[in-house]
């Protein structure tokens, strides 16, 4: 066996859990936050450096530790990310926020793999729907949409008793027509991707049991 060097190992308390690693290990992502905590620059410099990164929280001489108060739950798979060159995102945890912790560490959300990458989308698309939903009854096309659903006028202009009378149609309109707006057309595509294996695995149910049966 080769000698060990101590000063190869790091020890990074994260959120108060502690894990331990190699600088070679660090070193595998040039210009992120860690490969910075690994280079081979001297102590005092590399604090120094990680001090002007706002986020960094301190370094225990005594314990040998750098601490840095982020998630300790993302930074398991932001570290796994340096030890086998694939990051994956966590199933509990939502795209924003995984999002946030690998902007700190300085990882490039696009290195996340295909098989994680619509976990980590979910929440974004579904932001993106709502804001086409939203554009689309707040804009100035509500005129448009109220000659086409044939709201009359005296509907439009009375009080909040009367809401739901105005927005029933564009709400019914969303759901049985998926041409009435941007928004009932992402409602519609959305409802073809989740149908989509249904349709798929239906051919294989027989088409009339009672042949199989012999009724």
């Amino acid at each position: 066996m080769g000698k060990f060097d101590e000063r190869e190992r790091v020890i990074l308390n994260v959120g108060g859990t502690r894990h331990e690693t190699y600088r070679t290990t660090l070193k595998t992502l040039p210009g992120t936050r860690l490969a910075l905590l690994a280079s081979d620059s001297d102590l005092e410099s590399i604090l120094d450096r990680l001090q002007q990164v706002p986020g960094f929280i301190e370094y225990n001489a005594r314990s040998n530790e750098f601490f840095f108060d982020r998630h300790p739950g993302v930074f398991a798979y932001v570290l796994n990310y340096y030890r086998t060159g694939k990051l994956h995102c966590p199933a509990d945890v939502c795209g924003p926020l995984f999002e946030e912790e690998l902007s700190f560490w300085g990882i490039d959300e696009t290195d996340v793999e295909p098989c994680c990458w619509m976990t980590y989308r979910q929440h974004r698309d579904a932001e993106e729907a709502l804001d086409v939903f939203e554009m689309n009854v707040d804009n100035d096309e509500d005129d448009e949409y109220g000659k086409r659903l044939r709201i009359e006028d005296a509907v439009l202009t009375e009080g909040t008793g009367s809401r739901w009378r105005r927005w029933q149609p564009v709400i019914w309109n969303l759901f049985d027509d998926p041409y009435s707006s941007r928004a009932a057309r992402v409602r519609g595509e959305s409802r073809s991707l989740q149908t989509a294996p249904l349709r798929a695995r239906a051919p294989t149910v027989p088409r009339c049991m009672g042949k199989e049966t012999g009724r």
